[in-house]
């Protein structure tokens, strides 16, 4: 027996989010189906994280296990053709040690939200982005991100269908930059809440377009309470973008 650990990325505009789902088409279930096609095992994928429907992954990590002998490039390129009709890549495929976990194991997990602040409307980036025809500003939303770090409450920005047992969350960092039209939001902690890096980057766009201060965002924040919030932003701009484990902890 041998457990693979696979970094993928996917285009997850065309899929109803990672996990398998009884009707509808998923990253897990393509992946799942085209492992067992080129080994003719029925495994089972874990991943690192979870995405919704139409989120995407630039650095996704799933694990499974197999009881045939493959070499690395093997794998890959049976994989990658396999799902080739389909916005999904295998980056990287490589043997780890029978007791890691792609969930359990990580230390850190990094989400990528992208906005594109400009009246026209989006046509190589639709899709891509959350297109955002208001004007922002920086450094309000960076200033009302710094309340978030450490250890929080955030019920605020949690859904209400979220089945996680406290809203006790640590956050690490919480980075804002922008290139000319492009804002870029860098949100890591060890594990988030249903939604909660939407419904965070749906506040802040609240505080960069003026319509909230930021002691209106500490007080919606302080309130734990998801009506007190701002909107949930759409799908189409995250990316689960990064995850730390132990082994390279010191690379990042």
């Amino acid at each position: 027996m041998t457990r693979w650990k696979l970094t993928i990325e996917y285009d997850g505009s065309a899929f109803f989010g990672w996990q398998k789902q009884a009707e509808d088409i998923s990253v897990q279930q393509i992946l799942e189906e085209a492992i067992e096609k080129f080994s003719s095992e029925k495994i089972r994928l874990f991943v690192a994280g979870r995405t919704d429907t139409g989120v995407h992954a630039r650095a996704q990590i799933a694990h499974f296990d197999l009881q045939k002998e493959y070499d690395a490039i093997e794998i890959q390129g049976a994989i990658n053709f396999h799902i080739k009709e389909h916005r999904i890549s295998i980056i990287s495929a490589e043997i780890v040690p029978d007791n890691f976990h792609a969930r359990f194991d990580a230390l850190s997990r990094t989400y990528r939200y992208l906005i594109i602040n400009r009246r026209p409307t989006l046509a190589l980036n639709k899709g891509k982005a959350w297109h955002f025809p208001r004007p922002l500003e920086l450094a309000p939303m960076q200033e009302a991100a710094a309340l978030l770090i450490g250890d929080h409450d955030f019920s605020t920005f949690r859904a209400h269908h979220c089945q996680a047992k406290s809203p006790i969350k640590t956050m690490e960092a919480i980075d804002i930059s922008q290139t000319g039209e492009l804002f870029i939001f860098n949100v890591r902690a060890r594990s988030f809440l249903y939604h909660q890096v939407r419904n965070i980057v749906g506040s802040l766009s609240l505080v960069g377009a003026g319509k909230w201060s930021v002691d209106d965002f500490n007080t919606a924040f302080q309130a734990a309470d998801r009506t007190k919030g701002g909107p949930t932003a759409p799908a189409e701009g995250l990316y689960f973008w990064e995850v730390v484990y132990p082994e390279n902890e010191n690379k990042n």
